[in-house]
């Protein structure tokens, strides 16, 4: 380990990524009294007391190196060349048998309870209690200070464990390339997110999952599908979900055991320790700590939610499970980006339309509302707080319009929103049937013609259409040039709206030629991802700032999909 001029730490080989380590969860929270050392734990069992089970990752077989975060690595301080390093890609292709102290041999993963739009389920749990739901596939492996932060590695496809619910505990090599390209293409468009490290498929291990025949039309997987198998491994300050929250509340609420109060403490106090210690000071009574954290939250789950909006991300399926306490995206399943406008986009068949693009900002609310209820029985008989508690939790709504509408005026480079020109833009959005992404990038070059819009749409719009946005230009260029200059506007809306989007009929060609061993289109992918907002060569517009091709509207596996498998 060596450090540059500026002081950073920089990681050469396996031995100095060892030495950055530091367990904070294992060794902050409790065990459960169930688990095994050996973290041979991989049947479906109730986990009914402590935050987390010991679990060994099972292997995959032959695995092989497919790309790796140089930016990641960067901001890391490790050398690219370690993801080659044979102890590296043991680690993090499951293999903990030969990691040596500091390193732990066996990961964690941890039980979350479920809220579906507010609703508590249990049904979800193979035991119809809630005590057998939470990481069924997902295992941590490693966590560590790197330059003064902390991060946490969770292997995803890392083998069954007692929450798997009889799954087989892998995932593909499609899903953990969409995962893999997802994350990092988040983080560049400067949206809080969960990261990616690397990933690593495997030469001959390979498991059957539905999905759809070529061309299909049908709603659902029609046929089965061999795929090999990956681990994709992402990086967070931590993977704390309000669902791990509502668990040891719950729990509390119903007595469920004698240390259940005592494990939903310390849970919170972890909470604030991982992801908000910079914000809420110690020195507080930890009645105000639990308040201060709950507004910190509020802050940052309505400006994470406000981001999805402005760049057409639709997370697909926000359930309590799904949403990180930090206040970043976690989870790249049934995700999507809107190509074509529509309000109601769910790329997810399961998801329905309170999960859709538009109604996110409902969707945050309800996991909100879920998060304050969990931190109810930490207040118990003060009245005064529970009144706080309650009045931060009813303001939500409040914050997250507040957020959208500077949001959308920055989008449209105003200096105040204006909710008529703004609405009337939207009836002209659906009525011509838009690309969402390259309607705002052209919009950002101030156009004096509605003519040079109609590269975003999907259809030629009558006469009357065009006069009507036509007129609306003329309206909204005038407002906008009140007190700035075209050059100031430009190169403000062209910093929120990007050139370049997740275009799914892109990335089916990555997975599906990686599937073959050629990996070069997601190397192509990550490089055009890594920059999203700029400007880039003839070929590279070509080929990634076009419409979707319209005869693959409808199809499976790209206008819609089953979830992550």
């Amino acid at each position: 380990m060596r450090n540059t001029d500026k002081q950073e730490m920089r990681i050469v080989n396996f031995s100095d990524f060892s030495k950055v380590a530091d367990y904070s969860l294992i060794e902050s929270l409790k065990v459960d009294p169930d688990g095994r050392e050996d973290g041979i734990d991989h049947y479906p069992r109730q986990v009914l007391s402590g935050h987390y089970v010991p679990v060994a990752p099972t292997p995959i077989e032959s695995p092989v190196y497919v790309s790796h975060s140089r930016a990641l690595f960067s901001e890391l301080g490790i050398q690219d060349e370690l993801v080659l390093d044979d102890a590296f890609k043991r680690l993090f292709s499951a293999d903990m048998s030969k990691c040596a102290e500091p390193l732990k041999q066996v990961g964690w993963a941890t039980g979350y309870a479920l809220s579906i739009y507010g609703n508590e389920y249990t049904e979800q749990c193979p035991f119809k209690t809630g005590n057998g739901y939470g990481d069924g596939r997902a295992i941590s492996v490693f966590e560590g200070m790197f330059n003064g932060k902390r991060w946490e590695m969770q292997l995803k496809g890392g083998g069954p464990t007692p929450y798997c619910r009889g799954a087989d505990g892998r995932a593909v090599l499609r899903s953990s390339v969409r995962e893999f390209l997802a994350q990092e293409f988040m983080y560049a468009l400067g949206i809080p997110s969960s990261r990616s490290l690397c990933l690593f498929t495997s030469l001959t291990e390979r498991v059957d999952r539905p999905w759809y025949s070529e061309n299909s039309q049908s709603e659902n997987p029609d046929i089965m599908v061999s795929n090999p198998v990956a681990i994709s491994t992402r990086v967070a300050s931590s993977f704390l979900r309000v669902g791990q929250l509502e668990l040891f509340s719950r729990r509390a609420r119903t007595e469920a055991n004698k240390n259940e109060l005592d494990e939903l403490t310390m849970i919170v106090r972890h909470v604030i320790d991982r992801e908000y210690k910079d914000e809420i000071r110690p020195n507080l009574s930890e009645t105000d700590q639990i308040l201060e954290l709950a507004l910190a939250f509020r802050d940052r789950l309505a400006t994470l939610i406000t981001h999805w909006m402005r760049v057409g991300f639709c997370q697909g399926n926000f359930n309590s499970d799904n949403c990180s306490v930090g206040g970043f995206t976690l989870d790249y399943g049934p995700f999507g980006f809107c190509e074509h406008f529509d309000p109601y986009f769910q790329p997810w068949t399961g998801g329905g339309k309170h999960f859709s693009f538009f109604n996110q900002p409902a969707a945050a609310e309800k996991n909100f509302e879920s998060f304050c209820s969990a931190l109810r029985p930490l207040l118990k008989g003060e009245q005064s707080a529970l009144e706080r508690l309650d009045g931060i939790n009813d303001s939500f709504e409040e914050v997250v319009q507040s957020k959208l509408v500077k949001m959308w005026a920055s989008k449209l480079g105003l200096k105040e929103f204006d909710p008529e020109l703004f609405n009337q833009l939207l009836k002209l959005m659906m009525g011509t049937h838009v690309d969402y992404t390259i309607l705002f990038r052209e919009l950002s070059d101030l156009p004096n013609c509605a003519s040079a819009l109609t590269k975003s749409f999907y259809a030629t719009p009558s006469d009357e259409l065009m006069e009507e946005w036509q007129k609306w230009l003329k309206i909204w260029r005038k407002t906008v040039l009140v007190d700035q200059s075209v050059d100031e506007v430009t190169r403000a809306m062209k910093r929120v709206n990007p050139k370049y989007t997740w275009r799914e009929w892109l990335i089916v060609p990555a997975y599906t030629q990686a599937e073959k061993g050629d990996y070069s289109l997601i190397k192509e992918l990550e490089s055009v991802f890594a920059d999203p907002y700029s400007e880039n060569s003839k070929q590279v517009e070509e080929k990634f700032y076009r419409l979707k091709p319209l005869e693959l509207f409808n199809t499976g596996g790209v206008s819609h999909y089953s979830c992550s498998s």
